[in-house]
């Protein structure tokens, strides 16, 4: 999640071809990453650990593809609720972050309030998730669309 107060962090042309570097390939060696940008290792490794430290790099992953490990349906689930209150949002945030079927969860403007994506095995799976969710929040209404095709899905950002 985002911290509204944060202000966004000063880059120069080198930061941002490191970024986009990293972005591509984190597990690339700091060598191969120096090469890529026009640079040496030390001020790389500077720059980096600087990002690191100002919050524009966090923590390094893998990305793994959902249809190997028998992840193949993707719903994007819109609540409405008539619920705003603290302690029910706080009990919604909790349960949302319980279930590792989340992918990604959104507040949103107009008439839909939530927006979540939701990565299953079949819609057996997502009946299961859908269960889970109601039984511990109160929602209004929940609309479930199943991804038909992914047409595009990037993680790296356009610094």
């Amino acid at each position: 999640m985002q911290d509204e107060n944060r202000t966004p962090a000063r880059l120069d042309d080198l930061d941002r071809k490191i970024l986009r570097a990293l972005q591509t390939d984190a597990g690339q060696s700091l060598e191969e990453i120096a090469r890529q940008v026009g640079s040496s290792k030390t001020p790389v490794w500077n720059r980096i650990r600087k990002m690191r430290e100002a919050g524009v790099i966090g923590a390094s992953t893998v990305v793994l593809d959902p249809q190997a490990l028998g992840l193949e349906a993707c719903f994007f689930v819109l609540i409405r609720t008539s619920e705003h209150e603290a302690d029910w949002q706080r009990r919604f945030l909790a349960t949302l972050r319980a279930r590792p079927e989340v992918q990604e969860a959104h507040r949103l403007a107009g008439d839909i309030d939530y927006i979540l994506k939701v990565r299953v095995a079949n819609a057996r799976a997502y009946d299961v998730f859908y269960q889970a969710l109601i039984s511990e929040v109160r929602v209004f209404n929940v609309t479930a669309l199943l991804s038909m095709e992914e047409l595009k899905s990037e993680t790296a950002l356009p610094v």
